[in-house]
């Protein structure tokens, strides 16, 4: 089939929502459906205010003639920044059908940033965007109870997975003092002074970078900043780490946490929405509404038990469940309505 993906977010971001893209687009084309991929690449940009790592489209009269020429089976709006809302716009004035995903708590994000900005807006916000949507995508099943709760409907379960070839146990040397690694966006919803203030042993390390960088950097001197890493270099931080410690309050999901836990490495995190998702408490990682307490019972989790439970995730069957909650243009379902209850392992 053709499938088109319409996102704001793409290369050279790196965050969550590019990484299950990435994952999504890969494993489309393996199965051989034909994807083409709408971002902020194939137009004019500006920084997005207070985040200029991300780039906003602004000449969003071509969508519509890309979307045409590319003449799609189905279309996906992965997020709700201006290129999702052109093509939205487009597809609502002809009366064909699309899905989309919610990936971020982008309420609690905004009112993080502007608190004057109240939750209520950013769920009016989300509720227009996705109204027309015939399938609203969203990770887990307690992100569904919370979107529902806030008004949204046609919401659907497009789990993620994890690359297992790349994040697995490698065999480095064990370091003689425990190493607590953050890894992700250096931004306010992340919560990280929560883990850069806490009293621990050994070293703290902090891969990613963002706006709150440099002043981060410059209040904790103790901790070791590397900016972002990929690939194999970005799977040995994992690997040589003790604990993963994953501060944040309002990830839907965290997908680091997963590439930790697929090298071995066990997460520290509070007992929230995301890591409460993700982790088995005392398995693969500690919940705690002390991080620090969170952080030392981690480290004596046993590292095979992580990668051998991260393993069991596939970026392979969320490619097949993302394609069994597709509507086509003209309404009807993409695939056999027996793929809708694909084996996640």
């Amino acid at each position: 089939m053709r499938i088109l993906i319409v996102t704001d977010a793409w290369l050279p971001q790196v965050n969550g929502v590019v990484t299950s893209l990435q994952a999504l687009v890969t494993e489309l084309q393996a199965l051989g459906h034909q994807v083409l991929l709408l971002s902020p690449q194939g137009f004019r940009s500006r920084p997005c205010p207070s985040y200029p790592e991300i780039p906003l489209a602004w000449d969003l009269w071509r969508v519509g003639a890309k979307i045409e020429a590319f003449q799609p089976d189905c279309v996906h709006l992965a997020t709700e920044g201006p290129l999702g809302w052109a093509a939205r716009r487009w597809l609502v004035k002809r009366g064909l059908a699309f899905s989309s995903a919610i990936h971020t708590r982008f309420p609690e994000y905004v009112h993080g940033r502007w608190p004057r900005v109240p939750l209520s807006w950013g769920y009016a916000f989300l509720r227009l965007f996705h109204r027309p949507s015939q399938a609203v995508l969203v990770t887990t099943e307690r992100m569904r109870e919370t979107f529902a709760s806030h008004g949204l409907d046609r919401l659907s379960l497009w789990r993620k997975g994890v690359d297992t070839a790349l994040f697995r146990p490698l065999a480095l040397p064990r370091p003689d003092q425990p190493i607590f690694l953050y890894a992700g966006r250096l931004a306010t919803e992340k919560n990280l002074e929560a883990f850069l203030d806490l009293e621990l042993p050994g070293e703290k390390w902090v891969v990613g970078d963002g706006p709150l960088r440099a002043a981060l950097a410059a209040r904790y001197p103790a901790a070791r900043f590397f900016g972002y890493r990929q690939g194999e270099e970005l799977a040995r931080f994992y690997a040589q780490a003790s604990v993963l410690v994953f501060p944040s309050l309002t990830d839907t999901y965290g997908l680091v946490m997963l590439e930790a836990l697929a090298c071995g490495t066990p997460v520290a995190a509070f007992p929230v929405a995301g890591p409460l998702d993700v982790l088995e408490p005392g398995l693969t990682g500690c919940l705690d509404d002390d991080l620090r307490h969170a952080c030392l019972a981690a480290l004596e989790l046993d590292r095979e038990r992580c990668a051998e439970r991260a393993g069991r995730l596939s970026w392979r069957a969320s490619a097949l469940e993302f394609l069994a909650r597709q509507p086509m243009l003209d309404g009807g379902p993409c695939l056999e309505p027996s793929l809708s209850a694909i084996p996640y392992r």
